[in-house]
C-alpha cells in the first residue's frame, strides 16, 4: 500500500481533536445537569439524565483514558476498589448510579457529584492543551470495539442501571468517527474499507434494534441470543480495526 507520512495525518488528528472538543463541551454542560440534579434531589431527573450525560465520555474515551487518574475518578467500578461500592475511593459516574438505581436515593452524595464536576471540568481542560498521539487515536477505533467486547457485553459496566446498549453507541461513534478520519488515507486498500464499513454497519443495525425513544432498552431485557449476535459483531469489527495502526505505519 501507499507509504503513509506524519504530514499525512496532520488533518485527521486535527480534526479528530475538533470531534473530542465539541463532545467535551457537552460533556461538561450535561455533567453540570446532571450533578445539579443529584444535589437538588430530584431522582428522578437525575436517573433521566445518567446515560445522556455518559454517552460523550465514551465516545472519547481513548483519549480520556491518557489521564488514568482522571479516568478512574470519573469511570472505575466498584470491583476497582478493596472495599466495592463502601470504599470511599469509589467516585464518579458509577458511584452516583449506585446510588441513584441500586440505592433510590440521592442522599448523602453531593460530594461525589461536586468531584464529579471538578474531575470532569478538569478534564476538559487538560485535553484542550493535550497534542494527541497519532497511534493512540488510530489505535482507539479497535480499542473502543474491544472494550465492549471485553468489558461491556457482560453487562457489568452499567450493572445497576442497565444502561449499557447508550455506552456501547458511544464507544461504536467514536470508534467510527476516527475509521472514517483516516479512511481517505487508506488509497490502495479499497477491500478492506469495504470490509470494515460494512462490519460498522451491522453494528449500526444491531444496535438500532433496541433503540427506545430517544435512547435505548434496558440491557437486561436482552436475551443471551441478542448479546451473542452483539457481540459476534462487535468482535469482528474489532479484529479488522486492530490492523488499521499497522496499515497506516504507526506500528
Amino acid at each position: 500500500m501507499a507509504e503513509v507520512s506524519a504530514l499525512d495525518l496532520v488533518q485527521p488528528i486535527s480534526d479528530y481533536k475538533l470531534y473530542v472538543s465539541e463532545h467535551l463541551a457537552t460533556l461538561v454542560d450535561n455533567t453540570k445537569a446532571f450533578t445539579d440534579a443529584v444535589k437538588a434531589g430530584d431522582i428522578d431527573k437525575a436517573k433521566a439524565l445518567f446515560a445522556p450525560t455518559r454517552i460523550d465520555y465514551e465516545s472519547i474515551e481513548p483519549i480520556a483514558e491518557l489521564f488514568s487518574d482522571l479516568d478512574a475518578a470519573i469511570d472505575s467500578r466498584a470491583d476497582d476498589h478493596e472495599q466495592a461500592e463502601k470504599d470511599p475511593g469509589f467516585t464518579g459516574f458509577h458511584r452516583l448510579e449506585y446510588a441513584l438505581f441500586a440505592e433510590n436515593t440521592t442522599e448523602g452524595v453531593g460530594e461525589f457529584a461536586d468531584k464529579l464536576m471538578q474531575d470532569v471540568t478538569d478534564l476538559n481542560s487538560r485535553i484542550a492543551d493535550l497534542t494527541f498521539p497519532p497511534n493512540v487515536v488510530v489505535g482507539g477505533a479497535a480499542a473502543l470495539m474491544e472494550e465492549v467486547a471485553a468489558t461491556k457485553i457482560s453487562g457489568e459496566e452499567d450493572r445497576y442501571s442497565h444502561t449499557d446498549l447508550w455506552d456501547f453507541k458511544g464507544n461504536f461513534d467514536g470508534s467510527r468517527k476516527i475509521f472514517e478520519l483516516v479512511k481517505p488515507l487508506l488509497t490502495d486498500d479499497a477491500d478492506f474499507v469495504a470490509k470494515v464499513d460494512d462490519n460498522f454497519n451491522t453494528v449500526d443495525v444491531t444496535l438500532a434494534k433496541y433503540k427506545e425513544g430517544d435512547g435505548y432498552q434496558s440491557y437486561d431485557k436482552l436475551s443471551e441470543d441478542d448479546r451473542r449476535v452483539l457481540a459476534g459483531a462487535v468482535n469482528t469489527l474489532a479484529e479488522d480495526l486492530s490492523t488499521l495502526q499497522g496499515k497506516l505505519g504507526l506500528e
